[in-house]
């Protein structure tokens, strides 16, 4: 394959570049410590679906756009009613979530080469607390809000093409979840999937630009002439 011609990176935050359901996981099992493993997936699982439920909601205009902290509250009621205890605490866990082992060293790497852009969910004010407590590192950081809708709808994608001042296919979309890298694609930009065990991995009809196991393994890709 023809080497991509490239001049900046923009990557999906949650579950791409932090571990979201582990954060999750230890805020849930804070919330309740008598909790089994069983108990603690239930509860995350019924946070994951109302999420992922009222994003689709607004990106199909059945629900006027609230940004994730108020999603985010949301699904902590429901977790928090579950098992009768406070939401205040866990309607934060979304801003306190630990990076993958090789986050922090790999956008470094790679910021030596390109332009690295945040593109993520998360409201503003999510994101500024999530990029601190994980330590990543931009050139710019931008979020979904701005949009006023979340991903994959089209107007996000563009949020980075303009900032970026570049032509999409002079983009890189880098993320763990499959429908993100459809999303972009819709737009023009070239797509590279980088594998996470909590991802949502290609399906057999994806083609995607490149394939990477970690952040190390794409930056070598990339170096490649």
């Amino acid at each position: 394959m023809a080497a991509l011609e490239i001049d900046a990176l923009v990557f999906d935050v949650l579950g791409t570049l932090v571990d979201e359901p582990a954060g999750l996981r230890t805020a849930i099992r804070a919330l309740d410590p008598s909790l089994d493993e069983t108990g603690v997936e239930e509860l995350l699982v019924l946070w994951q679906q109302h999420v992922e439920r009222e994003q689709r909601r607004v990106v199909d205009g059945a629900r006027a756009y609230v940004t994730s902290e108020a999603i985010d509250r949301e699904a902590a009621q429901l977790v928090a009613d579950a098992v009768d205890a406070d939401a205040t605490a866990l309607a934060l866990a979304a801003r306190r979530l630990p990076p993958w082992p090789d986050t922090v060293a790999g956008l470094a790497r790679l910021a030596e080469r390109f332009p690295l852009i945040g593109l993520s969910n998360a409201s503003r004010t999510a994101l500024l607390g999530l990029n601190a407590h994980a330590g990543l590192r931009w050139h710019q950081a931008l979020s979904a809000e701005d949009a006023r809708t979340y991903k994959p709808d089209p107007a996000v994608y563009q949020l980075a093409v303009t900032v970026s001042g570049l032509a999409p296919e002079r983009l890189l979309m880098v993320a763990a979840h499959a429908w993100d890298l459809r999303g972009a694609q819709r737009l023009g930009l070239r797509t590279a999937y980088l594998a996470r065990p909590v991802g949502d991995p290609p399906a057999p009809e994806d083609r995607f630009d490149l394939y990477a196991d970690g952040l190390a393994e794409l930056a070598d890709r990339l170096d490649k002439p």
